[in-house]
């Protein structure tokens, strides 16, 4: 993978998975995602390879039934410079910054062949190299298919409704807070908080599920999704360079780029490597010519010769297979996933998932559908009225399920928000913001009692509730809602699941006991530690790692779930609807908002680490029989080309095979 400046593409760079082995694959500078040229470059890669059969057949059929050999070698060179014209580019970009790699071998080798005479075997292995370059182009442009969606269908435009006007801004313009207009059959251009009307979006584009997902006030539509029928004004939340979209797509970009423990052990077959074949090569041809008595070259009828068994020797030495045995089994899962709605950081999240032995949870949004309703208003100080415009106003500008919450009641309250000063987010307790000159606080009650004017007070009991409460406290202010939360239909289910396969699942929450216990027997987890705060959860998932002796994974979604999905080995955030830190932390993240999923997460995860064994397997095992048959018996170069390649091809096609595994219901239960 040689040069930067050549080819790209997101899912279809074979050489961000093979960085020693394949430079044809590298990314251009000027073109992060790949030119639909690079994206269609298998094609020219598969005609060259047809030339490359066609006149090496042609040769082959004068030379066998005609016996014209000076006619065929004209057409065995013909089919050199097509199988050779890919590889000899990339050869010549590495050789001019002092590096060699397998192409190197590769064009080596046949010109070797050609020089005793053994074109047809030269033609055969250039057949093959070339036809197999084509055939991983294509394979990784397969994988591409399923993320191109998300590039396609980022909205260039949009429509901002301003003091009455409209006019069309390019969606890059828009800021927090303008009012965009969103028509039947058009995207959504940045994430928005929907103001008035009601509709439903298709965001499979976005989360892998096909159903669509309704829209009313309160609701936040995300950016790239379809408003499908009805007609909606929404509050632009962030940017669009900071929206779900772009999000989704540094994640995917990012896991081009963070390698797997075995990639990284493939990985050291390079340069060095090439290094060393050529050494051994050239030693053992003075080996089996001056200690052994071979003659040094022969016509290729006489396969003892010292030339012709170097040249078998550098063809099976050659690791191909083994340098491809691990990034493409990644890349495949990467993309298997991204297909259904799990976008996967990088190699390592993959491996190191089939490996977890605790999965660790948090309650609201995760283990509960986050779908919060009020249950409930107390009114303890202060006028209602101002209870809710204070409410609005600090829930507006926070991300949190229960702000979320908030901000949905508030549409249908008719309450304006008012402009909030200093706004500020205390992880794990709640907001805390100026508004009309007055300091108010929004969250828990310990953060309700840190103020001055509470320090010696008690707080009414909210009583036992499997709920949330929500304080709210000024100078002149107090009151609290209580909120009530759906249990996710799956998470019996999936804990139930988790605990068949021997996983251990422990409850992070920072609710009250009460709440959390009533959570937990619903959904059949033993383990509780509740009353948490984000400190205190980053603690438990350290105690957890047994000193790094368990694997551990974590599934949060909010901003306080951060800490602790960062800390654990493989962090899992639910949904694109996510916060923007529990997003940024995760190495997995389930875009369809369904539990359920991390199941087939990890079922994708053990069976691409069971591919990933099978190809390392495959590939050493070819090397190492082919290299040292090749020690002890004159192989024929045919035979090394055929095992060389189709080591190479087989590794491939074995990792595709994940693009096409079907994740049955029975997956829920049996990885």
């Amino acid at each position: 993978m040689s040069s930067v400046s050549k080819r790209t593409s997101l899912f279809t760079r074979l050489g961000s998975f093979c960085s020693s082995c394949l430079p044809k694959y590298a990314p251009r500078e000027h073109d992060v995602f790949g030119s639909p040229e690079d994206h269609e470059e298998w094609r020219f890669m598969a005609i060259l390879a047809a030339g490359c059969l066609f006149f090496g057949t042609l040769g082959l059929a004068l030379e066998l039934l005609f016996q014209l050999r000076g006619a065929a070698t004209v057409f065995y060179m013909l089919a050199y410079v097509c199988g050779g014209w890919d590889a000899a580019g990339d050869a010549w970009e590495r050789l001019r910054k002092g590096q060699l790699d397998v192409h190197f071998l590769m064009l080596a080798v046949a010109v070797g062949a050609g020089i005793i005479g053994a074109w047809r075997e030269g033609a055969l292995l250039l057949f093959l190299f070339s036809a197999s370059g084509a055939m991983e182009h294509f394979a990784m442009g397969r994988t591409k298919k399923a993320i191109d969606a998300l590039f396609r269908g980022a909205p260039k435009t949009a429509r901002v409704l301003k003091e009455g006007l409209e006019e069309q801004l390019p969606v890059g313009q828009l800021l927090p807070g303008m009012i965009v207009l969103v028509t039947t059959g058009k995207q959504i251009p940045a994430d928005i908080e929907v103001i008035k009307g009601e509709s439903a979006c298709d965001e499979s584009n976005m989360t892998g599920e096909a159903i669509p997902v309704a829209k009313r006030p309160g609701d936040t539509a995300l950016s790239g999704t379809i408003n499908l029928w009805g007609v909606l004004e929404g509050r632009v939340l962030r940017p669009a360079s900071e929206s779900s979209l772009q999000k989704i797509i540094r994640l995917i970009q990012n896991a081009q780029n963070l390698k797997a423990p075995s990639q990284r052990f493939t990985d050291k077959f390079g340069t060095g490597y090439t290094w060393v074949i050529l050494s051994l090569c050239t030693i053992m041809f003075f080996v089996w010519w001056l200690i052994l008595g071979l003659s040094p070259f022969e016509s290729r009828d006489d396969t003892a010769s010292a030339f012709y068994r170097t040249m078998t020797l550098l063809v099976v030495a050659s690791p191909c297979a083994l340098v491809l045995s691990v990034p493409s089994a990644i890349l495949s899962a990467i993309a298997s996933g991204a297909r259904r709605g799990i976008l996967y950081r990088g190699g390592a999240a993959i491996e190191t998932l089939a490996n977890v032995g605790v999965v660790a949870l948090d309650k609201t949004g995760t283990l509960t559908s986050g779908n919060l309703t009020l249950a409930e208003v107390d009114l303890f100080e202060g006028n209602e009225d101002h209870f809710r415009q204070v409410a609005h106003s600090l829930a507006r500008l926070s991300e949190h399920p229960l702000s979320r919450a908030i901000r949905k009641i508030a549409a249908t309250w008719g309450t304006p928000a008012m402009e909030a000063a200093n706004f500020e987010t205390i992880l794990g307790k709640g907001v805390r913001a100026q508004i009309g000159g007055e300091t108010f606080v929004m969250g828990s009650r310990k953060l309700v009692l840190a103020l001055d004017r509470f320090a010696n007070r008690e707080l009414p009991p909210a009583g036992k509730t499997a709920g949330a409460v929500v304080w709210v406290a000024g100078e002149t202010l107090l009151g609290r809602m209580v909120f009530t939360d759906e249990i996710r239909p799956e998470s019996l289910l999936t804990l139930t699941a988790l605990h068949e396969q021997g996983i251990r699942t422990v409850m992070l929450t920072g609710d009250h006991r009460d709440a959390a216990e009533l959570i937990g027997a619903k959904v059949g987890i033993r383990e509780i530690l509740c009353e948490l705060s984000p400190d205190k959860k980053v603690e438990a998932i350290e105690h957890l790692k047994e000193g790094g002796k368990v694997r551990v994974a974590m599934i949060g979604d909010g901003v306080n779930d951060a800490p602790c999905i960062a800390a654990a080995d493989v962090g899992v955030a639910m949904g694109a609807r996510g916060s923007d830190a529990a997003l940024e932390q995760a190495e997995v993240v389930l875009m369809n908002d369904r539990l359920e999923n991390f199941l087939l997460a990890r079922l994708l995860s053990v069976q691409a680490k069971g591919i990933i064994t099978q190809n390392i397997f495959v590939a050493l095992g070819t090397v190492l029989v082919m290299v040292c048959a090749a020690f002890i018996y004159p192989v024929p170069l045919t035979l090394g080309v055929a095992a060389h390649e189709g080591s190479t091809l087989l590794v491939v096609l074995n990792s595709l095979r994940l693009l096409g595994i079907k994740l049955p219901e029975t997956a829920l239960k049996n990885p």
